[in-house]
């Protein structure tokens, strides 16, 4: 039986470190989207082409994520996640420094291959830093980074680009990039011995049908929650009737919301992952519901966003924790295949909603594509807690006992 003193246990500050790193790249995802007019009058394109680099960093992630753990295997810890950073770094200083749209689209695909590097390897760090009584809690405190890259990170980041181009946000993101590779090289212990495991390896510990059933169910959740964030904004102006000045303000109650979800969660799913799961997947489900059918009412709606915020971002470091323990001897590539999970979903969920938006659904037709995604992803996960009652001896040894597992 578990320590009830262990969830409560001190962290080690190299989570917190990692926690921002998280920040500045979720910020730097986020960004671009609500820089999309100035970035197509800086460049010479379309706003419609602007969009590009949205897709362009979110395919770089997919694509990235997985690639990048299995290349960077047999490197130190500590000199990936520095060298990701710093390749980061140096991407928005490409970016910022052309004025070719082109070479800026080829800067967002180096800067989302980096990322999914770093989230990769953070993960594998922040866990083993943690240990195994406390894994997916920290896992929720590095990814609380996302929570507020939505709280501070982006609005800062839009009122810097509003006001003094859009090349400054750039140029902050590189500089605060550079100071968090120096901090992260100096504080990052370096690796204990460890086991380098071969790529062929790494790749035979993936036969997991357990893994495969939660990846399945974190694109559908993912896709769910991102298909109403992808379109909050005609939710709140033309379904709700708010003016265009409250949506900054909504987004921040969504990232409050998100960043308690990724405490909470984690600390939930360090005792029971996947009923934590099963019960944010369902929560994301009945909340989004709620939005379509009171899509009218401007309070309902704030106060849905909130808990969707939370019951949403309560899913990555759930997933992302599962997906390490699945995986065993392939921490970090499960890791990068939680992320290309989570991006699978962005890209799928929001693009079937704006199918949706255009539809006679109308604003509340996001929120409604959601639920359905939402209740298409308990399949899997419940597949996933019926099937994991008697986990495998490879997981059963470093995971948690089998009754935690649900």
């Amino acid at each position: 039986m578990s320590s009830p003193a262990a969830p409560a246990a001190r962290l080690p500050f190299v989570v917190l470190l990692l926690a921002l790193g998280t920040f500045l790249m979720c910020t730097s995802e986020y960004l671009v989207a609500g820089l999309l007019p100035q970035l197509s009058s800086g460049l010479r394109v379309s706003v419609a082409q602007a969009g590009l680099l949205i897709t362009a960093f979110a395919v770089g992630m997919i694509v990235g994520a997985p690639v990048m753990a299995v290349a960077t295997a047999r490197l130190p810890r500590r000199a990936v996640l520095v060298l990701a950073l710093a390749v980061f770094a140096a991407g928005h200083v490409l970016a910022a420094l052309s004025s070719d749209f082109t070479l800026v689209l080829a800067a967002r695909v180096l800067t989302a291959l980096v990322t999914g590097a770093f989230w990769s390897v953070a993960s594998t760090v922040a866990t083993a830093a943690a240990g195994p009584a406390v894994a997916s809690r920290a896992l929720g405190v590095m990814m609380s980074g996302v929570g507020l890259a939505t709280v501070a990170g982006v609005p800062l980041g839009s009122w810097a680009g509003q006001h003094l181009g859009w090349r400054a946000a750039f140029w902050a993101l590189a500089v605060l990039a550079a100071v968090a590779a120096v901090v992260i090289g100096r504080f990052v212990p370096a690796d204990g011995p460890r086991e380098v495991v071969s790529p062929g390896s790494q790749l035979a510990a993936l036969r997991s049908r357990r893994l495969w059933l939660l990846l399945a169910g974190t694109v559908f959740v993912t896709g769910g929650y991102m298909a109403t964030f992808s379109y909050i904004s005609p939710l709140l102006t033309m379904g709700s009737g708010l003016p265009d000045s409250a949506v900054p303000l909504v987004l921040a109650g969504y990232g409050v919301g998100a960043l308690a979800g990724t405490n909470v969660g984690g600390r939930l799913a360090d005792r029971w992952p996947v009923a934590t799961f099963i019960s944010a997947a369902a929560g994301t489900g009945l909340i989004q519901l709620l939005l379509f059918l009171l899509t009218g009412s401007a309070p309902a709606v704030v106060v849905l966003l909130v808990l969707l915020g939370a019951a949403g971002m309560a899913v990555p470091p759930v997933a992302t924790g599962l997906a390490v323990r699945f995986a065993g001897a392939a921490p970090a590539l499960a890791a990068g295949l939680a992320v290309s999970a989570f991006n699978a979903g962005i890209a799928l969920g929001s693009w079937i909603a704006g199918y949706a938006l255009d539809s006679a659904l109308g604003p509340g037709g996001p929120a409604l594509v959601g639920a359905v995604m939402a209740a298409a992803g308990l399949v899997p996960l419940i597949a996933l807690a019926v099937t994991g009652r008697r986990p495998p001896a490879a997981v059963r040894d470093e995971v948690l006992p089998e009754r935690q597992l649900n």
